[in-house]
């Protein structure tokens, strides 16, 4: 579909759809939209891509020097702070050898869903409350506003990071996998959309999934410290259990109902409303559905793991592999930590060897 400018602003605010209303009006405007593209094609897409996709080597290369900065940040906050004070909490092994990655973590996310929140609740941006008006006044090749750009670097480089991380520096999970297609998806969602100017609803998108990062790493690290010194921390305990409470709530709220409802309505409905002949109309829906899908392949996750809550009344993460890899796992860093420890002396040889990582209970080569 080509470009075309957006179309007049509608008076007021439409009223979020139903479930009943996104599928009937999603999939009759998409059916809509296939048959009217009759010249669709490959030619046609690249002609498309050429037209009205906007970035600068500059703005590329930009991305590709802060996804390198933001793993030289997170080895650096991983040495000096976040195995420190692991060993100060004196958690057990296998809490400790998975402790920094949920700190760091916990640190990007909630940095992120609060600006993102913002520029949603605190700005004259009214995306949330107003989903179709994403498409208002849209143009090929619009400015982007400053402090959405900003957005969209430090987001589109933690996730290029985060394709690298998934596999060389965290622990690898039963859904490790799907976090790396996640990643991708993602990625691609906020380079194209920022490429050609659809940052509105990106930045509604960014806003809807970031907030469960953020319960589930506090949660994880509170199940790590509920245990630390061998002892039982009761504050601990009952952050935890709120924490994952309010992790699956949100889920559910956030990624199954305000997800759908508000941004693939106004992605599938009212962008053709606004723009007619809006670029890559299936290409971006087909990400935003893929999205969902995986949203919907994590709330199974998700049940189980409420399932076992009420069976066993104790908070664990039913990703991980079983606990006696984890523990084979996290005792082979313990003894590269104290081999580190007692080879000091030879430390320029030892730390330009490759370091040692848990990966499905397996001590895996990786490399920074």
């Amino acid at each position: 579909m080509g470009s075309d400018a957006g179309g007049a602003v509608p008076v007021g605010v439409e009223p979020m759809p139903g479930y009943w209303e996104l599928i009937t009006r999603g999939s009759g405007v998409l059916l809509g939209a296939w048959r009217d593209c009759g010249d669709c094609g490959l030619d046609f897409s690249k002609r498309t891509l050429l037209d009205n996709a906007y970035i600068t080597w500059t703005e590329i290369a930009l991305f590709f020097f802060c996804a390198f900065l933001w793993t030289i940040i997170r080895k650096g906050l991983t040495e000096s702070l976040f195995k420190p004070l692991a060993q100060w909490c004196r958690l057990m092994p296998k809490d400790a050898a998975k402790m920094p990655e949920s700190a760091w973590k916990l640190v990007f996310y909630t940095m992120s869903w609060s600006y993102s929140t913002y520029l949603l609740f605190f700005s004259s941006y009214s995306f949330f409350h107003d989903p179709p008006s994403v498409f208002y006044n849209w143009k090929s090749g619009m400015t982007v506003p400053t402090d959405i750009a900003i957005a969209y670097l430090i987001q589109g480089s933690f996730y290029g990071h985060s394709i690298y991380a998934t596999v060389n520096m965290d622990t690898w999970r039963k859904d490790s996998a799907v976090m790396v297609v996640h990643h991708i998806i993602t990625l691609a969602l906020i380079s194209f959309s920022y490429a050609f100017r659809y940052h509105n609803v990106g930045i509604l998108v960014l806003f809807l999934h970031d907030i469960n990062d953020v319960l589930l790493e506090f949660t994880k690290l509170n199940v790590y410290l509920k245990s630390r010194g061998g002892g039982y921390h009761l504050l601990n305990d009952v952050l935890s259990n709120m924490g994952s409470v309010s992790f699956s709530i949100t889920w559910f709220w956030f990624r199954l109902y305000w997800f759908p409802l508000k941004v693939l309505y106004a992605t599938c409905v009212s962008s053709i409303q606004s723009v007619p002949n809006i670029p890559f109309y299936f290409f971006f829906n087909a990400l935003l559905f893929a999205l969902l899908l995986m949203n919907i392949y994590w709330f199974l996750f998700i049940v189980i793991f409420v399932v076992k809550l009420l069976k066993v009344k104790e908070v664990n993460d039913v990703r991980e592999y079983e606990d006696e890899d984890a523990r084979k796992a996290a005792e082979e860093l313990l003894k590269d930590a104290q081999a580190e420890n007692i080879d000091d002396d030879d430390a320029g040889h030892h730390h330009s060897a490759q370091r040692k990582h848990a990966q499905n209970g397996v001590t895996k080569d990786k490399y920074l």
